[in-house]
């Protein structure tokens, strides 16, 4: 049985990464409803972010498991794959606006 603490201190990522989720599909929201930008480019960050807080929110359910579990079998904790999957996800998004600025 591993130590409360590092129960708790998990618990507390997980819902950070949910948090992350949250933001990441209010913004996806908020860039179809409010046009900011061109229609094909507004539409094409709008399903970038949504799928982002998706991939972000499934991640953080998977990684918490996965530490549960290798707490509890004292095995080493897996590696975590939700941080490269948002700063690639974060870098494309940026690109697009990047370009859709500097083209516009």
């Amino acid at each position: 049985m591993p130590d409360p603490r590092f129960s708790l201190a998990n618990e507390r990522t997980f819902l950070s990464w949910i948090r992350t989720s949250l933001a990441l599909l209010a913004g996806g929201i908020a860039v179809e409803a409010f046009a900011v930008l061109d229609d094909p480019y507004r539409k094409g960050v709008a399903i970038l972010l949504l799928i982002l807080g998706m991939l972000i929110s499934g991640g953080a359910f998977v990684r918490w498991i996965g530490v549960e579990r290798a707490m509890r079998h004292q095995a080493p904790l897996p590696l975590p794959l939700i941080a490269p999957v948002l700063g690639v996800g974060a870098a494309a998004g940026a690109l697009v606006v990047i370009v859709v600025i500097a083209m516009g």
